[in-house]
């Protein structure tokens, strides 16, 4: 069953302001931007995430230096999943805020 258009607006949400608390209190450098829906996440190295939400598809997607990535919301698990590799949201920016800062932040409250 695919997601109603309010159940996938709260999750989207949900997920970037989960993201932001996260970027908040993790101590690093970052600038955060959410406008129209769009999260942007700017590293003291100049590298950006930007997340946005595809309401046709119901799919979140993550733009990053190595490209653009879309997640499906997995209801059984409650995790936004790549919908070609199946890695977990919260796996792809654990190690892509480690590659851009050495960081270990922990993200799999999203």
């Amino acid at each position: 069953m695919s997601l109603t258009e309010a159940r996938f607006h709260d999750l989207v949400d949900s997920t970037q302001q989960a993201l932001e608390d996260i970027f908040d209190d993790s101590g690093l450098d970052v600038d955060l931007e959410n406008s129209a829906g769009v999260l942007t996440v700017k590293f003291e190295s100049g590298q950006q995430l930007i997340f946005s939400r595809q309401e046709p598809l119901r799919q979140l997607w993550l733009a990053a230096r190595s490209g653009g990535v879309h997640f499906d919301y997995d209801e059984e698990s409650g995790k936004w999943q790549c919908d070609k590799s199946e890695e977990l949201l919260s796996e792809m920016l654990a190690r892509l805020v480690s590659e851009y800062t050495g960081a270990d932040l922990d993200f799999d409250e999203i």
